[in-house]
């Protein structure tokens, strides 16, 4: 299961890399949780949850990311940016990866600014 997330994560991190945006962390800890990714779109922070699905049955990965696990993010966001100084003051958004199907070679929906710290 981890193995296959480390897939996915590095694939959706290799997407958001070739649309231009540029990594500064993975699975960065927080007390709270975990946050996938951590990128810069140009100077804004962005955290990005990715989640996938093998298969429709039961929703998509987006669908899954519920209020409760919306507000454990907007929290590790705040302790990471607590900790990383240099980006404390910048822009921030939180995009979701959506991936499906073959975790060595998903399909990826990238869903930006798909929920903001003050909806939590």
């Amino acid at each position: 299961m981890r193995a296959r997330g480390a897939e996915v994560e590095a694939a959706a991190c290799e997407h958001l890399r070739r649309a231009g945006l540029r990594p500064v962390a993975r699975n960065a800890n927080a007390r709270v949780g975990e946050l996938d990714l951590v990128m810069l779109d140009g100077e804004t922070v962005v955290f990005v949850e990715v989640r996938f699905r093998g298969s429709s049955r039961f929703g998509d990965g987006a669908a899954s990311i519920d209020a409760r696990k919306r507000r454990r993010l907007v929290l590790a966001a705040r302790q990471f940016l607590a900790t990383h100084r240099a980006h404390r003051d910048a822009p921030c958004r939180f995009d979701v990866v959506d991936a499906s199907g073959d975790p060595a070679a998903p399909t990826l929906r990238w869903l930006r600014d798909a929920f903001r710290a003050d909806d939590c």
